[in-house]
């Protein structure tokens, strides 16, 4: 397997502060790593140690085969970086702050409009590419820092906190727009506060508390490493709750949770062949279910299993 990310051992400190403390990771080619903490676990000096932007104390990473130290220029040559607030200059239009980010990168001025044209078409600003950025919506400014970012046809890209502080709306937008993306062969490294969004874009998952890395692995992979499986109940009529009660009892010798407001009876499982007992013996009792499956648990209370924590608040600059 090709790695477009590589990193082993971070460390950096700020003063006292140690915001890394031995960070490792991987990001294979063309998938999507999502990078969970708690406020101020290392998130954001991760990214920006990857980025070229700060160097680590100890450690070393690579991106794209390149030494972020010794080889940094072509690191910044095939990476993007959209970070958690705009890049772009308000006061300028759409294409005028593309074009200009086209020349800094050295595209010459028919190339930097075309490429300004191509990139505005793809994340639907053409019919605001001359206005002012100051007068777009939120959605529609995350996605002119990311067009920003890939400017330079970036073969990774950094997203730190792409959609903090976007409606649902604007936050699906962005999402549909890092999964093209990701079609079209980018590897992205995502840092998020919305468990929703790693659940949803990522294909692999870390999480950082206190700057270590505490736990690695698909999102399917870490939901089983902290809750096993729960068997959810709703009868079709509230009345049988306590037989659908009985029923679950007999078959795990656990006494189901019990939901009273939503008719809800939840246990946990070891055995996924159970379900079919449960079915059978609902069945035989002549009791219907609106709701009848197994869950794995969500990756919020993954997050507070592994971290001790809820959901992560908005980061501060160590993050």
């Amino acid at each position: 397997m090709s790695y477009a990310i590589e990193a082993e051992g971070l460390v950096k400190r700020f003063g006292s502060t140690v915001a890394l403390d031995g960070v490792s990771l991987t990001v294979p080619t063309g998938k999507v790593l999502g990078v969970l903490g708690p406020n101020g676990a290392g998130k954001t000096t991760a990214v920006r140690v990857l980025a070229t932007l700060l160097r680590a104390d100890e450690g070393w990473a690579r991106v794209g085969g390149y030494d972020v130290v010794t080889q940094a220029n072509a690191v910044r040559a095939l990476a993007g970086l959209t970070g958690q607030y705009a890049s772009v200059d308000e006061d300028l239009s759409g294409t005028e702050n593309l074009v200009l980010l086209g020349k800094l990168l050295g595209l010459s001025k028919r190339d930097a409009k075309a490429r300004a044209a191509e990139l505005l078409a793809k994340f639907e600003l053409t019919d605001a590419a001359g206005r002012a950025v100051k007068t777009y919506s939120g959605g529609m400014r995350r996605r002119a820092d990311l067009a920003a970012s890939l400017v330079g046809r970036p073969q990774v890209l950094y997203l730190d906190e792409p959609t903090t502080g976007l409606d649902p709306h604007s936050r699906n937008e962005v999402w549909a727009t890092v999964r093209g993306l990701v079609d079209e062969g980018v590897t992205v490294l995502l840092t998020t506060q919305y468990l929703e969004e790693a659940d949803q874009l990522a294909d692999l998952i870390t999480v950082i508390d206190h700057g270590k890395v505490i736990a690695n692995g698909t999102p399917h992979e870490l939901k089983r490493r902290t809750g096993g499986q729960s068997l959810q109940v709703r009868p079709t009529v509230l009345a049988d709750t306590p037989k659908v009660a009985e029923i679950l009892r007999e078959l795990t010798g656990i006494d189901p949770v019990v939901d009273a407001e939503n008719g809800l009876l939840s246990t946990p499982v070891d055995n996924p062949l159970l379900l079919s007992s449960v079915v059978r013996r609902l069945d035989d009792a002549g009791i219907t279910a609106d709701e009848l499956g197994l869950r794995l648990p969500s990756l919020d209370e993954v997050f507070l299993t592994l971290t001790g924590r809820t959901t992560p608040a908005p980061e501060g600059s160590l993050a």
